[in-house]
């Protein structure tokens, strides 16, 4: 049984510092800071959602601050994310490349696919592109202080740096019910769902690059969205009878996920769209209060005591 992937859900990445990491994304990128909560697996550790107004799925790019906890820079390579991509209007990469310069950031450009883009690393490493693609209509966060004409629509797409693409393009087109929509020398783009940004993968085959290994300023996951938890389980016992090492569900507060890894070795995971950022804050205070799970809230004294102090 196929099982369509809606879209991409989120994007999960370690990073060095809190301030910096807030300051890149919300005040540079203009992205709205829509969860500031914990690693649910180190309650020691935050965990920042950003994305616009509502934080709506495929919007998402979120980080761990994990600086202070030993944790070694991480090395970029197969098995990874390569590069995260964010949309922006057609026509704005001019303005972007201005304020990255202004700054301090240094963007490279080029073309992919018939459509401009931008590239830059992040405070901890991490690289980013934001490609101007007329397609998405999606409302930008406008209090982020970036112009509307100019404001990230949410996530584009996600390129998994590979040794062999076949195994990953196997799962990608069958279970998972991606289409393969453009092809380039090395590099395969799928979409899921429907041709537009927040639908896209790209699979870019490395031959050369050494073994990716997770740690700050690597991309920990990207997640994928479906329509329900019935859908998400039905996904989940298929995945196992196909020999995957699929996790349990794991209960996010905002949705529910499995995790597993794909055959190139980038970890997937597969998250409901329900019941969302609002859950426990209204639209209007999404972001300005640490929130914890549940299980956590006796426990809130002694974690605010250890978390960095943010602004």
């Amino acid at each position: 049984m196929q099982h369509p992937i809606r879209h991409l859900h989120h994007v999960t990445a370690t990073v060095a510092e809190a301030r910096p990491d807030l300051a890149f994304c919300g005040g540079l990128l203009g992205l709205r800071l829509v969860k500031r909560t914990v690693n649910f697996d180190n309650h020691n550790v935050y965990h920042f959602y950003y994305g616009t107004e509502e934080g709506a799925p495929g919007t998402i790019w979120t980080t761990f601050p994990y600086a202070g906890w030993n944790v070694p820079p991480g090395v970029h390579g197969v098995g990874q994310i390569g590069a995260t991509t964010f949309s922006v209007p057609a026509g704005s990469l001019d303005a972007w490349q201005r304020r990255l310069a202004a700054a301090g950031f240094t963007a490279n450009a080029g073309e992919r696919f018939g459509a401009p883009w931008l590239a830059v690393r992040d405070p901890s490493g991490l690289l980013l592109e934001l490609v101007g693609d007329a397609r998405d209509d999606r409302p930008p966060w406008a209090g982020g202080g970036v112009d509307r004409d100019s404001a990230v629509r949410g996530l584009h797409s996600v390129t998994l740096l590979l040794r062999d693409r076949a195994p990953t393009l196997t799962l990608l087109t069958g279970l998972l019910g991606f289409a393969v929509v453009d092809e380039a020398p090395g590099r395969t783009r799928l979409a899921v769902g429907d041709d537009a940004p927040g639908h896209l993968v790209d699979l870019l085959v490395s031959p050369d690059a050494p073994p990716g290994r997770n740690g700050l300023g690597t991309v920990h996951h990207v997640a994928f969205a479906v329509s329900s938890a019935e859908e998400q389980l039905h996904l989940r016992a298929e995945l196992v009878q196909l020999g995957y090492d699929v996790t349990p569900v794991r209960d996010r507060t905002y949705f529910q996920s499995i995790y597993f890894r794909e055959p190139g070795g980038v970890l997937f995971e597969v998250a409901t769209m329900s019941p969302g950022f609002t859950f426990d804050e209204p639209p209007e205070r999404l972001g300005t209060a640490l929130k914890l799970p549940p299980w956590e809230e006796a426990n809130r004294s002694a974690i605010e005591a250890a978390l960095p102090r943010i602004a």
